[in-house]
C-alpha cells in the first residue's frame, strides 16, 4: 500500500513588530530620498545674484547645464558643492585682484576692498554670497558707531551697508552697555558671516553716553576703531524730545524740562537730552582708553548736506576703497535728507523709515537761545579736543 508524501508546513506570518520595523526603515528611506530632492530643487531656485554669478562662472570655465544644475557626470548636490567651491575661490581672487590693481598711494583694506563682481553698487552680493553659501567666520566688530543718539547713526550705518566689504548687524546689539553680562560668545554670534577683508560693524548710540562702556570695548580690542556721529546739541536735544514726544504724547512740554528753575534760567543737566550734548565731558571718558586718532567724528549737518564727502572720510578711516560716491545718493524734498538710489541687496531705491525726519514742534526761541549759550563752551572744548570746527556756534 503506497504511502502518500506529507504536505509541507504553511509558512508562518511575520510577527507584527518585525512588520513595523520594515514599515519605518521603508518610510525613513523614502523621507530621506524626498529630503535630498528637495535640496537638488533648492540649489537650482537659488536668487538671481548667485545664479548669474555662476552662470558666468561655468561659461569661462567651458561648463554647461547652468549654476547648480547638475551634470552628466554628477549628481545635483554634487556639482552643487563643487561649483559652490569655485564660486567661493574665484570670489576671494577678485579681491586679491582688486587689491593688486589699486593705484600705489590709494588706501584699501587689509583683506581686500573694491567693488563687487559686475559693477560699483552695493555690498548686496558679497553679502549674500557669504550667507547662502554659508561661508565667512562670526568675528568680533572692528569697528563701533557708539553715539550719538539721534545725531544719524542709522543713516551711517545703512549707507555704509552699500559698501562690499562692510558687514553690519541691523539691529543695535546694546552689549557693553545692557547686555554685558552674557558674554563675548553671544556677542560674537550676533555678528554676520565675513569674509577674508571684510569688516564687522555694529551701532548703539548709547556706549557714548555709557560711563562701563569706553573699558568693556578696550578689553575686547584696544584695536577697535570708533565713530562718533554728532549734531548740533541744541537741535539734537530737540529731536531726542521730539521721538518721545511721539511715543508719550502726555509728557511735560520741552520747556518745562529743560530748566530746572524757569525763572533763574538753570539747565536742567540730568535730563538725558540735555545731558547727551554736552560732547566734551563723555569724550574725556573715552580718551582714558582710546588715542583720539582712533575715533572718528562724522558730522551730522554733513552727512544731509554732503553725504557723499562724509562717507569718503568713514571709508578712508576705516581702510577701505572709496566705493561709496555721489552717485549712490539722491535728495529726498519730503523727508528733507539724502536716501539710497539702490540699499544692501536691492535694486530699488531706499529712504530710512517714516521715525526718521519727525517734523520738531515749535520751540520758544528765548529758551532755544538759553540752551545755545549753555552749549558753547562745551562746543568749544570740543571742538578743540577733536582738532574740528563744527560750526554749531
Amino acid at each position: 500500500m503506497a504511502v502518500s508524501a506529507a504536505a509541507p508546513p504553511a509558512a508562518e506570518p511575520l510577527p507584527r513588530s518585525i512588520f513595523k520595523k520594515f514599515l519605518v526603515m521603508l518610510c525613513s528611506l523614502l523621507m530621506s530620498l524626498y529630503v535630498f530632492y528637495c535640496l537638488a530643487d533648492r540649489c537650482q531656485t537659488l536668487p538671481g545674484p548667485i545664479i548669474a554669478a555662476g552662470a558666468a562662472s561655468e561659461e569661462e570655465e567651458g561648463g554647461g547645464g547652468g549654476y547648480l544644475g547638475g551634470s552628466a557626470e554628477f549628481p545635483p548636490w554634487q556639482a552643487a558643492a563643487a561649483r559652490r567651491k569655485r564660486l567661493l575661490q574665484r570670489l576671494k581672487q577678485q579681491q586679491r585682484r582688486r587689491r593688486q590693481e589699486a593705484a600705489p598711494g590709494e588706501k584699501m583694506p587689509a583683506g581686500g576692498g573694491g567693488n563687487r563682481a559686475g559693477g560699483s553698487g552695493g555690498g548686496g552680493t558679497a553679502g549674500t554670497l557669504t550667507l547662502l553659501l554659508g561661508e565667512g567666520t562670526k568675528r568680533l566688530p572692528q569697528a563701533i558707531i557708539i553715539g550719538v543718539k539721534k545725531g544719524g547713526t542709522r543713516a551711517l550705518l545703512e549707507f555704509l551697508r552699500v559698501h562690499p566689504d562692510v558687514r553690519a548687524v541691523g539691529a543695535e546689539p546694546h552689549f557693553f552697555d545692557r547686555n554685558y553680562e552674557r558674554g563675548l560668545s553671544w556677542y560674537r554670534d550676533l555678528m554676520p558671516r565675513t569674509l577674508e577683508g571684510q569688516i564687522t560693524m555694529e551701532k548703539t548710540p548709547s556706549y557714548f553716553v555709557t560711563k562701563e562702556a569706553p573699558a568693556r570695548i578696550s578689553s575686547m580690542s584696544r584695536g577697535t576703531k570708533l565713530i562718533v556721529v554728532v549734531r548740533d546739541p541744541v537741535t539734537r536735544a530737540i529731536s531726542d524730545y521730539t521721538q518721545t514726544l511721539s511715543k508719550k504724547p502726555d509728557i511735560p512740554t520741552f520747556e518745562s524740562l529743560t530748566f530746572k528753575n524757569r525763572t533763574t534760567g538753570l539747565i536742567d543737566t540730568s535730563w538725558s537730552a540735555i545731558q547727551i550734548g554736552i560732547y566734551a565731558k563723555h569724550l574725556e571718558n573715552w580718551l582714558l582708553y582710546f588715542p583720539i586718532g582712533q575715533i572718528l567724528f562724522v558730522s551730522g549737518e554733513r552727512l544731509i548736506s554732503d553725504p557723499a564727502g562724509e562717507l569718503g572720510r568713514v571709508q578712508d578711516f576705516l581702510g577701505l576703497k572709496r566705493i561709496i560716491t555721489d552717485k549712490h545718493f539722491y535728495f529726498n524734498k519730503t523727508k528733507g535728507f539724502p536716501c539710497l538710489k539702490k540699499a544692501e541687496g536691492s535694486s530699488k531705491p531706499h529712504c530710512l523709515g517714516k521715525t526718521k525726519g519727525r517734523t520738531h514742534p515749535d520751540i520758544d526761541q528765548e529758551v532755544v537761545q538759553r540752551l545755545r549759550d549753555f552749549y558753547r563752551p562745551f562746543n568749544m572744548k570740543f571742538y578743540q579736543m577733536t582738532g574740528q570746527d563744527f560750526g554749531w556756534d
